[in-house]
């Protein structure tokens, strides 16, 4: 019978039998692995079909939009079932009440009991090892309160390089560790260099290294309405565990309210992303020329910028010619970068004859 401990137990032994333990490797035939996988339940949606039940999942936008908002607003909905730990890095509690707030009659909104709120404690805060250490202390924040979800805002208190592709691997592994063995659904909030209306978003448009994204489980991402002020939409840019429902043809339309003190994003309606995008300008131009300028001064090379801005290396090269020329510097050989090989691709290279 379905759910019988002795029968669990039975198969729990024999899949164990069928396994080869190599390493950090567990190895079954892949029918083993289908017969395994099957006697668990499916994953279930913890937020419409944006994010499920052990995923690690990034939520991001630009400045301003409104994206600690939607996580907080996902995490209640969430808290109505199950505990749900909110890692607030972003707000103070006298930020967070106030928001919460209505400005009229004082009346605090009333959040499910399941919602637990932690922020960094000041006088606990060791800069040592600062990144080992609050994840560290998630973990045994989520086991002591009996948290299966989290949502940590954000990514930038987390992992300090995750524009290094090294440092944001490590990060991301760890994260993975604690998804794989304690079954846990973890939303990590992100932001996004400074971006164009006229353009989709795009994976380019998540800030940090490209390690992060290829990690990630499942993305979403908020964009602005160019046409419609106060509206917001919501897209989904990488799934696994369900069906890509909300992509640029079928974008969750928002509009972001305030009642009786809950600030929220209301539905509106599905749409087409292209519909909210505004026609192409001047100023979208300085926006890459601003954005480039910036990585440029991280120092970034060539290559990096074009995967980070989702533009080819020539289209790089051409801008960074034009913001000379604007500004009365003379170019120099240093715009002819595109045209010879970067150091990457010198390095990827040299392992050939290694």
């Amino acid at each position: 019978m379905e759910g019988d401990p002795i029968k669990a137990i039975c198969q729990e032994i024999e899949s164990a039998a069928e396994t080869e333990f190599v390493g950090m490797f567990s190895i079954k035939t892949a029918n083993r692995t289908l017969t395994d996988a099957s006697r668990r339940p499916n994953p279930d949606p913890l937020y419409w079909e944006l994010w499920y039940e052990g995923e690690v999942c990034c939520l991001f936008s630009d400045s301003n939009l409104g994206k600690s908002i939607f996580a907080v607003q996902m995490a209640e909905e969430i808290a109505k079932t199950q505990n749900v730990l909110l890692v607030d890095c972003e707000l103070s509690d006298k930020q967070f009440q106030m928001r919460y707030t209505d400005k009229e009659t004082g009346k605090l909104h009333k959040f499910p009991a399941g919602l637990l709120r932690a922020e960094i404690n000041p006088m606990a805060l060791d800069v040592k090892d600062y990144e080992e250490k609050i994840l560290k202390h998630i973990e045994e924040a989520m086991q002591k309160m009996n948290c299966k979800v989290a949502i940590i805002d954000n990514l930038t208190y987390l992992c300090n390089s995750s524009d290094k592709g090294v440092d944001a691997g490590i990060f991301m592994m760890n994260l993975m560790k604690l998804k794989k063995q304690y079954g846990w659904s973890l939303l990590i909030v992100a932001h996004t260099p400074k971006r164009s209306l006229s353009s989709p978003i795009t994976q380019n448009d998540l800030a940090g290294s490209k390690k992060l994204y290829n990690f990630f489980d499942s993305v979403i991402a908020i964009g602005k309405s160019a046409r419609q002020k106060g509206v917001r939409y919501v897209k989904q840019l990488k799934v696994r565990a369900g069906a890509f429902l909300y992509d640029s043809d079928n974008v969750i339309v928002y509009e972001i309210v305030n009642t009786g003190g809950y600030v929220h994003f209301e539905f509106k309606q599905f749409g087409n992303e292209y519909d909210h995008l505004k026609e192409p300008s001047d100023s979208d131009e300085d926006v890459r020329i601003e954005n480039i300028k910036k990585l440029q001064a991280e120092g970034k090379t060539y290559r990096e910028i074009a995967n980070i801005l989702g533009i080819g290396k020539s289209t790089v090269s051409d801008l960074i010619a034009k913001s000379k020329k604007l500004s009365g510097v003379r170019p120099t050989d240093e715009a002819n970068e595109a045209d010879a090989p970067d150091k990457e691709m010198l390095a990827d290279t040299k392992n050939l004859f290694d």
